[in-house]
Parts: C-alpha cells; sequence; structure tokens
C-alpha cells in the first residue's frame, strides 16, 4: 500500500468516525439536519468525486466518493426523521439556486469547470444550515464539523494529482466547516444550552 493510498484509508476511516456518531445523533434526535443542505452536498460532493477522478485525483478522492454516499443517505434520513422541517423563503432561494446550477457542470467538457460550480452549489448548502445553527447553536455537532475539515485535509495529502480541479472542493468545504464551528461557537457562548 503506498503512501497516499493510507493517507486516503486514514481519511476514509475519519469519515466514518464522524459519520457514524452523527448519524446515531439523527436517530436520537439530538441533531437535526437541514435537509436542503444535505440534498445539495450529496449531489455536489458525488460528482466532485467523479471530476476528480475524471482529472487523475487517484486515491485522493476517494474518500469524497465515500462522503458523498453517505450525505445522500443522510440526506435521506433527515427527510425520513423529518429533522428540521422549518424552511424559509431564504432555504429555498439557496436550495433553487444550488441546484439550478447543477445541471451546467453536465455542460462544461472541463473538469475544472465542474468543480468550481459544484464547489459554488456545495457552498450554498451551508446556508440553511448557516441560518439554522444561527437562531439554534446547539442543533448541529461542532465535532462532526472539525472531522470532516480534518478528513480533507488528510484527503488533499492523499491527492495524487494537485490541481484547482482536485484541490479546490476539499480546501473550500474544509474552510467552511470552520467558519461554521466559529459562528456557532460564539453563539453557542451568548446562547448556553
Amino acid at each position: 500500500m503506498s503512501n497516499k493510498e493510507l493517507l486516503s484509508a486514514v481519511a476514509i476511516l475519519l469519515t466514518f468516525v464522524a459519520y457514524v456518531p452523527y448519524i446515531r445523533l439523527i436517530l436520537k434526535g439530538s441533531v437535526r439536519p437541514h435537509v436542503f443542505s444535505w440534498v445539495i452536498w450529496g449531489t455536489t460532493t458525488f460528482v466532485v468525486f467523479l471530476a476528480q477522478l475524471e482529472d487523475h485525483g487517484g486515491a485522493g478522492a476517494w474518500p469524497i466518493g465515500v462522503s458523498g454516499v453517505i450525505t445522500i443517505f443522510i440526506a435521506l434520513l433527515a427527510y425520513i426523521k423529518r429533522a428540521d422541517v422549518k424552511i424559509t423563503t431564504t432555504d429555498w432561494l439557496f436550495f433553487g439556486s444550488a441546484m439550478s446550477s447543477l445541471p451546467l457542470w453536465y455542460f462544461t467538457s472541463d473538469p475544472l469547470w465542474a468543480v468550481v460550480i459544484l464547489t459554488t452549489v456545495d457552498l450554498f448548502g451551508f446556508g440553511p444550515t448557516i441560518r439554522k445553527v444561527y437562531a439554534q447553536p446547539h442543533s448541529e455537532s461542532l465535532l462532526f464539523y472539525f472531522l470532516f475539515a480534518l478528513r480533507n485535509a488528510i484527503a488533499i495529502a492523499a491527492l495524487e494529482n494537485y490541481s484547482a480541479t482536485t484541490l479546490l472542493f476539499p480546501v473550500l468545504t474544509a474552510v467552511a466547516c470552520l467558519l461554521l464551528i466559529a459562528m456557532a461557537a460564539s453563539r453557542r457562548r451568548l446562547f448556553p444550552a
């Protein structure tokens, strides 16, 4: 096993370490994911995985693919459990913007443009969750988002080809996770549980 494959395996393991407790928290009702965010994230993550493979991302793309499949499962679970059913006009705006942008990736023959579009869409996916966490700062697991930022750092190290196509998505989603954590931690200090 090469170093890249080992790093990829660690990133995949970290993906499960993050997701399994998060799924348990959803099932217990302690965490209420916003279904719109998770539909957007699942869709974009999986398509970015395909673009990374096309750009020879190799083992570093595998954690993104695993994450995409599990994220789609969480979107389904959020819908079934009616985790966060409060949908605002702003949420519809984020969702509509994100989903209407998805077909654009198909029309680009260059994986970079697909990843640029999908990363933008994925970042739109943070909109409903940011709104929800701002109002309900204890409604999400900060450890989960931290583990994802860490997982992305390890996935980046596992990439076999470093390019804008392979780096853009994991870097920007890690930054978005860290910003969400910072905002939620600040709001939690103002509004203790």
